[in-house]
């Protein structure tokens, strides 16, 4: 009997997956039809304003779909394609030969152009594929234990943007205390590895855990690779400067988060705050220290382009004006 329901419940499985991926390639030949149909885009160069694509290679638990809904209730307004890129068991590494291909994708799919790219995978080098023109990658990263409990409490109670999904670990009672007192594996301080592989990107060493070459090459790709990236903890603030640089797809951004329905924020279920003694036991290992030292670094450098980009006043934040000019050209026009 329990065999029968175990293979009725991977058949169930199979055919929603299935159903979900004809449904996503049916929405994609639509897609096209109708780019066919309102006629060909030219085969030269599309407008500078629309040959942009932007990467958001979003890390679990940090505000994600919270940010990335966001997009989706702009889209249409700000006249872009928002694609999720659905990687199999949520496998942030890709095969080569996969690189391949989503690179081409990204780079020669005009129909999708101007894009939002979203999904949990590691950094890609598009570069490394002979791309001149790369697209803008952004993230958001958040205090790693504040991450971890998140993310813990998530697989067992899921959360308010889709509360009757069925979660991995649902019917585990246990919380993040006991498990942590218990030596469990789910709350063990290797589960904070996850932020640093993430920027790192796709070499082996970016998934040795507690890879003193992997953080330091994940710091490289922040500062290099990623036109901005934001804080969990002020989120707000990672829109607005997004909007004052990305009009093209922020138009409006501030205010939705601000004034709206607040319909894009998702909040885990049955959260409960770790204890002074669990995170001080967390904080012993040297994981954690190289975890924290990444986010404390990305943390530094938000709030410094921050602070060259807003003024304060009556305790609102506002962007600056432009700050520059040019004077003295030559040579002169008659």
């Amino acid at each position: 009997m329990n065999l029968c329901v175990s293979c009725s419940l991977q058949l169930l499985v199979f055919l929603l997956l299935f159903t979900e991926r004809a449904i996503a390639r049916h929405e994609v030949r639509e897609i096209e039809q109708r780019h066919t149909i309102d006629g060909p885009r030219q085969d030269a160069t599309l407008d500078e304003d629309d040959d942009v694509v932007i990467i958001y290679n979003r890390v679990p638990k940090t505000a994600s779909t919270s940010f990335t809904n966001i997009a989706y209730d702009l889209c249409a307004k700000n006249k872009y394609h928002v694609l999720h890129i659905n990687t199999t068991k949520n496998n942030p590494v890709m095969s080569l030969q996969d690189q391949v291909r989503f690179v081409k994708n990204v780079t020669s799919w005009k129909e999708m152009k101007p894009g939002f790219y979203h999904g949990h995978i590691s950094y890609l080098d598009f570069a490394k594929f002979g791309v001149k023109k790369k697209p803008i990658y952004i993230n958001v990263i958040r205090d790693p234990i504040e991450r971890l409990v998140s993310y813990y409490y998530f697989l067992r109670f899921g959360d308010d943007y889709r509360p009757g999904l069925r979660r991995r670990k649902q019917g585990d009672k246990k919380t993040f205390d006991e498990c942590v007192a218990a030596g469990g594996s789910d709350c063990a301080p290797e589960k904070l590895w996850l932020q640093i592989p993430f920027f790192c990107g796709h070499s082996s060493e970016c998934w040795n855990v507690g890879s003193r070459w992997a953080l330091e090459q994940a710091k490289y790709n922040l500062i290099n690779e990623y036109f901005l990236v934001g804080v969990t903890e002020e989120l707000e603030d990672f829109i607005m400067l997004l909007e004052a640089t990305l009009p093209r797809f922020f138009r409006g951004a501030t205010e939705l988060y601000r004034t709206g329905k607040k319909s894009h924020l998702r909040k885990t279920t049955e959260k409960k705050l770790p204890t002074k003694e669990t995170i001080a036991k967390l904080q012993q290992s040297e994981i954690w220290k190289m975890e924290n030292e990444f986010y404390e670094f990305a943390l530094e450098q938000f709030q410094f382009v921050r602070a060259h980009a807003v003024r304060e006043k009556d305790g609102e934040l506002y962007i600056l004006a432009q700050n520059f000019f040019y004077e003295k050209i030559y040579p002169k026009s008659n």
